[in-house]
């Protein structure tokens, strides 16, 4: 992933959650080649999300369009033919990954280093420290204020409550992607299968 290190700090995901179910039907309405605003007018028009107020519906249906454009049009196939319900989070978290430069850099710095020395909890508090660890160093996170970093922090743990890589009691859960899915990440870049725990990537520690 060395072309996304210099990604900047986009933290706009502050409600919701993994947006599976809204996420598998924007994904459907979605036509190859279009732009994404014009997925949003039609998923806004067809009421993909549900949500009461057209604010939040556009708000919400931008944000899981932000996730879905990271995914090539195999993998979003795959997502809505093919996939297992298992195998559809596994992509949702893999999006996510690729859209939130901080998401992804927790997975691998945080979820996998702790995963590999057998410390299956994952403390909320971790999500401090990485946090504090880079906004010393980007204005973007260290302009953010106290609620909006809680509420980063409760919406990023229910992520990975949905994306099964954590249990409900916050310990970290070894990834079941299907032997296709993982041949659908190592063709277009294998390093990203560290991202699932316990998932082997070749030349890398288990």
């Amino acid at each position: 992933m060395s072309d996304k290190s210099r990604q900047e700090y986009k933290m706009s995901f502050t409600t919701g959650g993994l947006f599976l179910n809204e996420s598998l039907a924007v994904a459907r309405l979605h036509h190859t080649g279009e732009r994404w605003d014009k997925t949003i007018v039609r998923a806004m028009e067809d009421g993909a999300t549900a949500l009461p107020k057209a604010a939040s519906n556009r708000r919400t249906l931008r944000e899981i369009s932000n996730r879905l454009l990271t995914l090539s049009d195999d993998e979003r196939t795959y997502l809505l033919e093919g996939a297992s319900r298992t195998d559809q989070q596994a992509l949702l978290w893999l999006a996510t990954c690729r859209a939130y430069r901080f998401i992804r850099e927790f997975a691998l710095e945080v979820i996998r280093e702790r995963y590999l020395s057998y410390q299956l909890d994952l403390p909320q508090q971790t999500f401090d420290i990485l946090f504090d660890a880079k906004a010393e160093w980007h204005d973007s996170l260290a302009s953010l204020s106290t609620s909006t970093k809680l509420k980063l922090r409760q919406v990023m743990f229910r992520m990975l409550r949905e994306a099964g890589v954590i249990s409900e009691e916050d310990q970290i859960q070894s990834a079941i992607l299907s032997l296709r899915l993982q041949n659908i990440i190592q063709e277009r870049n294998p390093n990203e299968l560290a991202i699932f725990p316990g998932v082997l990537v070749e030349g890398a520690p288990v």
